[in-house]
């Protein structure tokens, strides 16, 4: 669930060295220029401030005092008095480069980015070298999705300056967006042959390894982000999530690592007092902090929870991190009783807030996914912490107390070690899914009209490593005719096709019997592509699941496998809620075996399918209410214990 994050290069004010005027009058002297500008290059701000508009109040044709007042102001984030300058200098100086730049970059703090790009369309039309507008340019194009523009700008740049490696990053950066995945780790590693030691550019070029599905270059290049920058959180991070893809690492190794990443970055925090009320039978105050508040696979599950909540027991306070906001945002704010937007706060703001709120039980939704937060509950805002949901491994945060799980995805003496958490089985199973309100109706077999078996996964690339793909060959090798549909947004980019064609040709399978489908217009649309599928297929180590329970509400079967630890699981986990165990297999032989022996049993998979949708409703996996009693009382357990301990009770 893992949403990954990708940060765009900014290139900041400009000011130089004003190189006196003649007509300058005799009293503005270089001397107080120079004495402005070593006050500024001191970061002594409000003393070149008004250095610089004492020389303007004397001359207020000096075009040159007026803009370095208005970067001076910039600095300081006075927008409008930065505004204001460059157009004192641009009536002097109509044609001021450098004044249109720095118009450019006031406008867009100030959120006016359609003003912003019509500024830095002139400082290019002054002066066609200019690279920061180029990329300041260009990043702004490709947040308003005009890809082909940003690319274009972008290119323009390294023609005339191919040597510059913020416009090689940002050129990756959205050729990434525009799905030509193979082409951004060119541009990244061009950017890095120019900068070797930017942590920030090996950053995104491991982001986009691991997104295609490339797994060991792709930890080969976390690893040496880290090596360059060791406290980069969210390379950290992210190395983490790509370890539960492996299956050369583990599961001790794994959890080693997710210690490292605690000790490094969430071990210099003491735990507070609280003014909590240790009343073990009080309703709670419980905090829910995630920055997947919005279409998400993370909604698909919280929403049925704050939704059958019990606000007799229960007072939900939902701490949103979010980039953008839609109309799942809106649903999921009108479940909660209190809203609280922290997306512009650091996590010591954070942090006071959920104290001000007096949340007695904080839980994670991100774990080590993309915009988490873990480092607020490093500093343990809340007298109990738990994590659920967002990602299926540990925090290693000692400040996180318990995980919620079930007995299935981590059964009882086999993972425990693997946690820093006390975990917390729910009886029924860990996840409660909201079905889409538009998915369309179960459609009959396709086998039935197609002649042939079609297998389908519509999981991420970085789940189908060499060992399922084998797999999966295998499993069209023993079914004649049978064919295997893979979906991912990844799939857009051509040269990660063909990686794909050349894996199944050295397989022996034809690849007329794979097609790779990379994006669909809608939520809609993509459900429907389950009408095309007689059964799917689970990956391994690291199992589906929102995938696998759209699958299951669309009456297609999946055959997982299960693992050893939580990520490997999951399946397990949503197949026993449904009742259907019989699709659960021990070892990859008995994976490929399970599929084959359902492949020849078109008339019992079309019995199961017509049926499906209904039996999932009617199962504890679709069953809020009982969901949210399990949740509740879990919470009451942990409270319990925490009132027991508390010294002032």
């Amino acid at each position: 669930m893992s949403a990954w994050k990708y940060y765009p290069k900014v290139v900041h004010w400009h000011f130089t060295e004003a190189e006196p005027f003649q007509n300058m009058s005799k009293v503005l002297t270089l001397s107080r220029k120079k004495k402005a500008l070593a006050l500024m290059q001191a970061n002594r701000l409000s003393e070149a401030k008004s250095l610089y508009a004492d020389i303007c109040r004397s001359d207020a044709r000096d075009a040159e005092a007026w803009f370095m007042l208005g970067a001076v102001n910039g600095q300081l984030g006075l927008f409008d008095e930065t505004i204001a300058c460059c157009h004192r200098v641009l009536a002097i100086q109509p044609r001021h480069a450098d004044a249109h730049y720095n118009l450019a970059q006031a406008l867009l703090h100030q959120r006016r980015p359609e003003e912003a790009m019509v500024s830095y369309r002139e400082v290019l039309r002054l002066d066609p070298n200019y690279m920061g507008a180029y990329i300041n340019l260009g990043t702004l194009l490709q947040g308003k999705r005009q890809l082909d523009e940003a690319v274009g700008c972008f290119q323009e740049a390294l023609r005339r300056q191919p040597q510059n490696a913020d416009a090689h990053y940002n050129l990756g950066n959205a050729l990434r967006a525009q799905g030509k995945y193979t082409a951004a780790v060119e541009s990244y590693r061009a950017a890095l042959r120019i900068q070797p030691r930017n942590s920030g550019i090996r950053y995104n070029l491991a982001n986009t390894l691991n997104d295609q599905g490339l797994h060991d270059a792709a930890l080969a290049s976390y690893r040496e982000t880290l090596r360059w920058q060791s406290d980069y959180v969210d390379a950290h991070n992210n190395l983490l999530f790509a370890l539960n893809y492996s299956a050369v690492h583990k599961p001790e190794e794994v959890f080693t690592e997710h210690q490292r990443w605690a000790e490094r970055h969430g071990a210099a925090f003491s735990a507070p007092h609280y003014a909590n009320i240790p009343d073990p039978e009080r309703r709670l105050r419980v905090g829910y902090l995630s920055p997947d508040f919005r279409q998400h696979s993370v909604a698909s599950f919280i929403e049925p929870l704050l939704a059958a909540h019990d606000p007799a027991a229960v007072e939900t306070v939902c701490y949103a991190d979010l980039r953008q906001s839609d109309a799942v945002t809106a649903r999921i704010q009108g479940l909660a009783a209190r809203w609280r937007p922290i997306t512009n706060l650091s996590h010591e703001q954070v942090t006071e807030l959920v104290r001000a709120d007096g949340i007695d039980i904080l839980v994670d939704l991100a774990g080590h996914t993309g915009d988490n937060r873990l480092l607020v509950f490093a500093r343990k805002p809340a007298p109990v912490q738990a994590t659920y949901l967002g990602y299926p491994n540990t925090t290693g945060l000692p400040a996180v107390g318990y995980r919620l799980t079930d007995a299935w995805a981590d059964p009882p003496g086999q993972t425990e070690h693997l946690y820093t958490e006390t975990l917390i089985r729910l009886p029924h199973g860990f996840l409660c899914y909201q079905p889409p309100a538009d998915a369309p109706s179960v459609a009959p077999l396709p086998a039935g009209t197609a002649g042939h078996v079609t297998f389908g996964s519509f999981n991420a690339l970085t789940k189908m490593n060499g060992d399922v793909l084998a797999t999966w060959a295998g499993i069209l090798r023993a079914v004649p005719g049978s064919r295997l549909i893979l979906k991912n947004m990844v799939l857009r980019d051509p040269a990660t096709c063909e990686r794909y064609r050349e894996f199944f040709a050295k397989e022996e399978i034809s690849f007329d019997r794979v097609e790779l489908i990379g994006w669909v217009s809608s939520p809609a649309e993509h459900m429907a592509l389950y009408h095309r599928l007689d059964l799917a297929l689970d990956t391994f180590p690291y199992n589906g699941t929102t995938t696998t329970c759209e699958a299951l509400w669309m009456g297609v079967p999946v055959i997982t496998l299960a693992g050893r630890v939580h990520a490997g699981r999951v399946g397990v986990s949503l197949l026993s809620q449904v009742g259907l165990t019989e699709f659960i297999a021990t070892d990859p032989d008995d994976y490929a075996a399970r599929a084959v022996r359902w492949a020849n049993d078109l008339e019992g998979l079309a019995h199961l399918r017509a049926g499906l949708r209904e039996r999932m409703a009617a199962s504890p996996l679709c069953d809020g209410a009982s969901f949210a009693r399990d949740v509740e009382q879990a919470y009451r357990e942990m409270w319990r214990k925490w009132c027991a301990q508390s010294r002032t009770y």
